[in-house]
């Protein structure tokens, strides 16, 4: 994984491009909306679960999602 991405500016991008509201990002991925709230506005960053399941749901987007993943985990992860 990338150390130096902006992951809050990532998640965002990645609930606006699924069109999920904050609530329903959080429920997807198996957390709380402060949570995603948190993650969003740079308070504090994903868990290692978490971002594991970030990573799925990257993978499933398939070419909407693939700038934000290599973004995250690399050019040779995906």
């Amino acid at each position: 994984m990338n150390t130096q991405v902006d992951i809050h500016r990532i998640v965002r991008e990645l609930r606006e491009r699924t069109g999920l509201t904050q609530e329903k990002f959080a429920a997807k991925l198996g957390v709380t909306l402060p949570t995603i709230n948190r993650w969003e506005n740079g308070r504090a960053k994903p868990s290692p679960l978490a971002m594991q399941k970030i990573e799925e749901l990257l993978r499933s987007m398939g070419d909407r999602g693939s700038d934000l993943f290599i973004e995250i985990f690399g050019r040779d992860a995906f």
